[in-house]
């Protein structure tokens, strides 16, 4: 079954690549199957977001069940558990829209890398950009050195930019919650979205054009959906507690 997947996924990029050989060929068919992607699970993010912003409006009450049940973890976890439920939020659905592009980023990863499909040369091997086969890794250089360190700095410099962006983002949040976090959890959320840069460096061309493609699509869907959220949600906390209260 994969094979016959793995096969039909080879066919229909190399169609796409021949389609959009005017405006870059396969590195374009590479951007233009990401962007279909994340647009077929935007659905699925827009119901993220307002799962967050459900969680956020439950602040006040999680608040309350933490003071009630102290160091009981067990029972604060039931508690929580309970009252996600009863609010029908599911602390995990955020996650759902990054699991369901794993698939879709081997399949892509394996179309790429291996050198024969269903017995025949795999063509998308010659595909390039700039003259730098989409094939080559960062450290593993297939074409002269000056165009594939310009393709590659090029490509690092965009993930270090959105990198940058997410970073900022994960922090601002993470200085809303209502105890913020300190130490090791404090430093996360701001060096976290830097790991994106091993891609460069593991990983081929294709996969991270990828990585970039899809990671610029979650900052601008962030701008969208969450314009404003830590804002609103910094403003929302404390009038829902001096209401509880």
């Amino acid at each position: 079954m994969f094979d016959s997947l793995f096969h039909a996924a080879h066919t229909a990029v190399i169609h796409l690549s021949t389609v959009l050989a005017p405006v870059g060929g396969a590195a374009a068919a590479v951007v233009a199957v990401t962007m279909l992607v994340r647009l077929l699970l935007h659905p699925l993010t827009r119901a993220a977001v307002r799962g967050e912003r459900a969680r956020a409006a439950l602040a006040p009450q999680l608040a309350a069940l933490r003071k009630k049940h102290g160091k009981d973890t067990a029972a604060l976890a039931q508690a929580m558990t309970d009252l996600h439920r009863e609010a029908g939020v599911s602390p995990l659905a955020g996650f759902l829209p990054m699991l369901l592009q794993i698939p879709v980023f081997i399949l892509l990863y394996q179309l790429f890398a291996y050198s024969t499909v269903a017995g025949q040369a795999n063509t998308l091997l010659d595909s390039t950009l700039f003259g730098v086969p989409l094939s080559a890794h960062l450290l593993v250089p297939a074409a002269a050195w000056l165009p594939h360190l310009a393709v590659f700095g090029a490509v690092v410099a965009v993930l270090t930019a959105l990198a940058w962006a997410s970073s900022q983002r994960a922090v601002r949040l993470a200085a809303l919650q209502e105890t913020p976090p300190t130490g090791l959890l404090a430093t996360l959320p701001r060096v976290l979205p830097y790991a994106i840069l091993i891609s460069a460096v593991v990983l081929p061309l294709a996969a991270v054009l990828y990585l970039a493609t899809s990671t610029a699509w979650t900052v601008a869907e962030n701008a969208l959906l969450r314009r404003g959220y830590p804002a609103r949600a910094a403003a929302v906390t404390p009038a829902s507690g001096a209401a509880t209260a």
